[in-house]
């Protein structure tokens, strides 16, 4: 298994990783090391770094320190984990100029189109979002790499979907919030937008890191774009469910609310549910598959959700419950069931 997994990479290569040590980017640094890449992490000072890299220590948003610490160096390979903006891009070009050959950026799965009737959402999908800035935000960046890279240097563009590891995947009250897996634990009801029945797929970091890998260095990629997610589609009653069990909760008590609702009470919502989670979700990894032939997602939900629980309750730190969560939550509940007093929960 050892073998086949190294067969992808092409050679052992210098990568520049900006931003490694995050929720996806932490199992692609695991893997580049393990491969034996030479890896540099570029963060913020103060910033953990990681064991066998080596650290760039500047905030990549002060240009003229980041072409400071840059100068002596060149890289095969730099994957830009925490660009947002499309000026972020365009400075990264400048800096990185003569110093890289290949510029991966990670955008995100979310800028496609919602799909209008039920396919698979392939890398030919239009790109359009305009219930999300964020999402609109990554397709300007996008555009930036396909019009200004220069010469020297090639891009790919990688959108993951909902990818985990140190994230807890519920949209209300989860993500960096432990406040709904607490809440399960503590019997107090937890938001579902919708019915639950819409079908999403999620991928473990470590199943993206070994696509992410497979893509650096590899000709096939050269100004190309891929998605990288699983093959496994769950609804999100499934996903709450599966949750619960790994939170050691046997009887979870949901409260499924429409979006169009919750966006009412919160209009900061309206992105990430209306501009993403409300539709369904399936992904066609062909392209990759074929850039990538040994690629496999291989961490089920049920299986890579304990691992992230596992985690969380290793320290105690990482469980941050986040007040304001709780009181929308309750609020919300509050005003539902007035509204609605035949409401049931299940």
């Amino acid at each position: 298994a050892g073998s086949d997994r190294l067969s992808l990479y092409l050679w052992v290569m210098k990568l520049l990783f900006i931003g490694g040590t995050g929720n996806i980017s932490t199992s692609c640094s695991k893997l580049a090391l393990a491969l034996g890449h030479e890896l540099w992490l570029l963060h913020r000072p103060g910033r953990p770094g990681m064991e066998g890299a080596h650290d760039l220590a500047c905030d990549i948003n002060d240009e003229k320190a980041a072409a400071k610490v840059l100068a002596p160096h060149r890289f095969d390979v730099v994957v830009q984990f925490i660009a947002f903006k499309p000026n972020q891009v365009e400075r990264d070009l400048r800096l990185l100029e003569g110093r890289c050959d290949q510029y991966i950026f990670l955008s995100s799965a979310s800028a496609y189109a919602k799909p209008r009737g039920f396919a698979p959402t392939t890398e030919r999908t239009p790109l359009e979002n305009p219930r999300w800035q964020y999402s609109r935000d990554k397709i300007e960046c996008e555009r930036v790499l396909e019009t200004k890279t220069p010469a020297s240097m090639s891009y790919t563009i990688v959108r993951p979907s909902h990818t985990y590891d140190s994230v807890i995947l519920l949209p209300i009250g989860g993500w960096q919030s432990f406040t709904a897996v607490d809440r399960m634990r503590r019997g107090l009801p937890v938001i579902v937008p919708g019915d639950g029945t819409t079908l999403w797929t999620i991928t473990h970091a470590e199943d993206f890191a070994q696509g992410l890998l497979g893509l650096c260095g590899n000709p096939a990629a050269r100004n190309e774009d891929f998605q990288i997610t699983s093959d496994e589609a769950l609804t999100w009653n499934e996903i709450y469910a599966q949750t619960a069990v790994a939170a050691g909760v046997s009887d979870s008590k949901l409260v499924h609310i429409a979006s169009e609702l919750l966006i009412a009470w919160n209009p900061d919502w309206e992105g990430s549910l209306l501009g993403d989670k409300s539709h369904t979700a399936l992904f066609d990894n062909t392209k990759l598959k074929r850039a990538v032939p040994t690629f496999e997602a291989k961490i089920p939900f049920s299986e890579g959700v304990k691992r992230t629980m596992k985690w969380f309750d290793a320290d105690a730190s990482r469980r941050k419950l986040v007040p304001e969560d709780n009181a929308r939550i309750d609020a919300i509940l509050e005003a539902y069931a007035k509204a609605w007093p035949g409401g049931t929960m299940g």
